[in-house]
């Protein structure tokens, strides 16, 4: 839903807008705030898989852990996976402990993991490598992003979808007031922070459903606040 812009006239009101208004002219001025949003078609993705094992020694875990890694780096390179769009953590061990009411913790083993970072350059074949991980051993889904591969060309599409937006707003409100719009006095800009599109957490101990991302849709938004001149 897009906010309503605020008039401000300095003949008659006083108000305070965008950034509290720090340095209000003293002329007669409106403010507006523009709002653009560009709905696009995900055509590729990232996500994170992560591996975790306990066994009785800190070796075990070790070995386990890299196996399973190790498979699945091999699985993807078989796909046609670069190494490029493959990243991964070191190992990271951890003992575990039993806490019992009374006496002393007690080593009851060694919890190793690492995480794997893939970028799905084809949307089509994103269930096809969370497959291949599942099948490699991997137990654990982080997170799944689904992104465009052209982003900034949407947000410019979004930016001046607000600019439009900010100066029919006031021309809107400049005529409903009986005034007449001179040039722009200020224009706060800031870039907005990019935001997940979908993240998922999810154990990968039993095989889930495919799952489809092709009707999924990512929205880009952006806004711009502007300070006009009255006559």
């Amino acid at each position: 839903m897009k906010a309503l812009p605020v008039l401000l006239a300095t003949l008659s009101l006083t108000a305070t807008s965008f950034g509290a208004l720090a340095n209000s002219p003293d002329f007669p001025h409106l403010v507006t705030t523009g709002y653009g949003e560009v709905v696009a078609k995900p055509d590729m993705a990232q996500f994170t898989v992560r591996v975790v094992e306990t066994t009785m020694t800190a070796e075990q875990s070790k070995q386990s852990v890299d196996k399973v890694v190790s498979d699945f780096l091999t699985a993807l390179a078989a796909q046609g996976v670069s190494t490029d769009s493959i990243t991964s953590s070191n190992l990271y061990i951890s003992p575990q402990y039993h806490y019992p009411k009374k006496g002393k913790p007690e080593l009851v083993g060694y919890r190793a993991s690492r995480t794997v970072n893939v970028t799905v350059n084809e949307l089509d074949n994103l269930n096809q490598y969370l497959d291949t991980a599942l099948n490699a051993g991997i137990n654990q889904v982080d997170n799944i992003q689904l992104k465009v591969k052209e982003p900034a060309k949407y947000q410019q599409q979004a930016r001046l979808s607000a600019i439009k937006d900010a100066n029919e707003k006031a021309e809107f409100l400049a005529e409903g007031f009986g005034k007449e719009l001179k040039d722009v006095w200020r224009i706060d800009y800031n870039m907005p922070s990019s935001q997940p599109v979908l993240m998922r957490s999810m154990a990968m101990d039993a095989k889930a459903e495919s799952n489809t991302y092709q009707d999924s849709t990512i929205v880009i938004r952006d806004r711009v606040d502007v300070i006009y001149k009255l006559d």
